[in-house]
């Protein structure tokens, strides 16, 4: 919102100009970075609709992905012209990730998804309630899309979109977005505070004071349950509503992984209990990083797990 009008016109004309070199014809997003002196930097150019697509088509009204079938059949698009913005758009992600902990994957059972409605108000989804989110895709469940006739309409509406938006039985990032449109720093009238590293550096403290931002699984409704790994035995505490989204799933498991039929009810082992370790993350294992009978101190890294695209 704090672009000059010369800044602007820099980056449509540069971003024209690469496509016509590259003799591109198609939906793309050409990204530039700004600097706060105002120097404004190429970036790169994704030859794909971006997750962020909507908050173009809904300031330009125009529809981009009828039109990207267009240019595959051969037709013409449906404008001429340069397509002027209007108003102002906010597009939030909304990921199954635990916040409280580092926005680490959080998969399961979705028990409640219920969205806000409104003016202004678009959401895309590929979930619903009962839906169960797997470890092994993208974390993203919904993209909510809030516009307004300015950014100040836009962020009025965006606040009330937030708080009518539920999602339970997995951690989201429905608390993160909350605080983000209240933060001074984005919502200045004047001044735009925020950067690239501004949650690591700027937003880490309000994050971990906050108890909002707690992960949404109790301790006490977690399971152990014991896998085999390529022959090696795995004591594994994970959240009741994984484990019951697994069995609703078909229970499939991964080539070279193979569970004993067993779990319990109780929690899972903490930390200083010998023998035993309790993930950050429900996920695979994708590599050992110490041998059977290794001594290992607190902070030592065992073993890799992946889950949504995420490593830790």
């Amino acid at each position: 919102p704090f672009l000059t009008d010369q800044q602007t016109q820099q980056i449509y004309d540069a971003a024209k100009a690469v496509c016509r070199e590259a003799s591109y014809s198609g939906a793309g997003t050409v990204e530039f970075l700004v600097a706060a002196d105002g120097t404004v930097a190429f970036l790169e150019v994704n030859t794909r609709l971006q997750v962020e697509h909507p908050i173009t088509e809904e300031t330009t009204g125009v529809d981009l992905v009828q039109e990207q079938f267009r240019i595959a059949a051969g037709e013409p698009l449906r404008f001429t012209a340069d397509s002027k913005p209007r108003g102002h758009s906010f597009e939030f992600r909304l990921n199954a990730e635990d916040v409280g902990r580092g926005f680490l994957p959080s998969p399961g059972t979705i028990a409640t998804f219920s969205g806000p409605t409104g003016p202004g108000i678009r959401l895309d989804s590929g979930v619903r309630s009962g839906s169960v989110v797997a470890p092994q895709f993208d974390s993203l469940l919904a993209k909510l899309i809030v516009t307004g006739a300015d950014r100040q309409q836009a962020l009025r509406r965006a606040r009330r979109a937030l708080a009518e938006m539920e999602i339970t039985g997995v951690a989201t990032v429905l608390p993160f977005h909350r605080a983000v449109v209240q933060a001074p720093d984005f919502t200045s009238e004047t001044a735009l505070g925020i950067h690239t590293r501004w949650i690591e550096t700027d937003f880490a403290e309000a994050i971990a004071a906050d108890p909002e931002f707690g992960t949404s699984v109790p301790d006490g409704e977690r399971r152990t349950i014991t896998v085999d790994v390529d022959g090696r035995r795995l004591a594994v505490g994970l959240p009741a509503a994984l484990l019951d989204g697994w069995a609703r799933s078909g229970g499939a498991v991964p080539a070279g992984v193979s569970l004993d039929g067993e779990y319990d009810g109780g929690a899972a082992a903490g930390a200083g209990d010998p023998g035993e370790l309790r993930a950050d993350m429900a996920g695979t294992v994708v590599k050992w990083l110490v041998e059977p009978g290794a001594e290992v101190s607190a902070g030592d890294a065992v073993v890799v797990l992946e889950a949504m695209k995420m490593e830790t």
